[in-house]
């Protein structure tokens, strides 16, 4: 039983899903000042997870004869055939997507609906099917997936998209890139094995590093623009001190280039990304 609890979360990558349903709840409360209808919200972040969650083993179904060359992704059950690659797959994912559109659609309204959708049709297909084996950055498009989710919550909120929602969602669009490409860059092998095109792969890694540097620099200058807009104190110390801890690493990775450098930069975009969402949530509770 665990064991099968385990493969399926691996299969619909539920920690992808959590972080996007994180995402769209901070959305929805990064606006100053709006009233938060707490059944919208949380209808909408279950959405948004059951989205990520059909995209996310969309994501295996379709990528299974590249995993079979990868030595991280060799033992998904697509690859070992312990679930059959058969059609019921996509269109059972197809169905998840539509209930998680439409339960955004009847509890909130059409534009987090829409947003839903795009969140998953964005990672499922333009970055999956699209970009992923053809460009090297296809994780730059592939990442508004995570933007999708901040505006999915934030209009569940308020339909208009304050500027700290849209702030929020570049957020979010810069974060991927950076935290990817660390990624990519210690697991370069793998993706030059199934002939994936990742940044990494393609250029040296003197270039690659000082373009995820570059890319931190503008995400973590994008996080501190909600202080132009109010932003509390907790939110500005977590953009603050993730951000400089980002940054620190990456500057880290471009003056010691290698793989325990790039995992310790893919970690501190974890943290960075996780203070910052924190944050956006606990701060209204600070206000009352």
């Amino acid at each position: 039983m665990v064991s099968t609890i385990k493969v399926l979360s691996s299969v619909f990558k539920l920690r992808i899903g959590v972080f996007c349903a994180l995402a769209a709840i901070a959305g929805a409360l990064v606006t100053k000042g709006a009233v938060v209808a707490p059944g919208p919200v949380a209808a909408v972040a279950m959405a948004v997870l059951f989205s990520a969650a059909a995209a996310g083993a969309f994501n295996h179904y379709w990528e299974r004869d590249l995993d079979h060359h990868m030595v991280r992704t060799r033992n998904r059950p697509f690859v070992t055939g312990k679930f059959k690659s058969s059609p019921v797959w996509p269109l059972g994912l197809l169905a998840l997507l539509i209930v998680s559109v439409a339960l955004a659609a009847v509890e909130a309204n059409a534009l987090a609906a829409l947003f839903v959708f795009l969140g998953a049709f964005f990672y499922g297909v333009v970055y999956t099917v699209w970009l992923k084996r053809r460009t090297a950055w296809n994780i730059v498009i592939g990442g508004l997936a995570g933007s999708f989710a901040v505006l999915a919550g934030a209009a569940a909120a308020a339909p208009s998209l304050s500027p700290e929602a849209l702030i929020l969602s570049l957020v979010l669009f810069l974060w991927t890139p950076p935290h990817f490409w660390s990624l990519a860059t210690a697991l370069k092998d793998d993706y030059a094995a199934a002939g994936v095109p990742m940044l990494p792969v393609i250029m040296d890694a003197t270039g690659t590093n000082r373009i995820i540097l570059a890319n931190t620099v503008a995400l973590v200058a994008s996080s501190l623009l909600p202080g132009l807009f109010g932003a509390g104190w907790l939110y500005m110390s977590a953009a603050t001190l993730g951000g400089g801890w980002f940054l620190y690493k990456s500057v880290a990775l471009v003056r010691n280039p290698g793989r325990p450098a790039a995992m310790s930069n893919f970690f501190a975009s974890l943290i960075q990304l996780t203070l910052l969402l924190t944050a956006v949530m606990v701060e209204p509770l600070l206000a009352h």
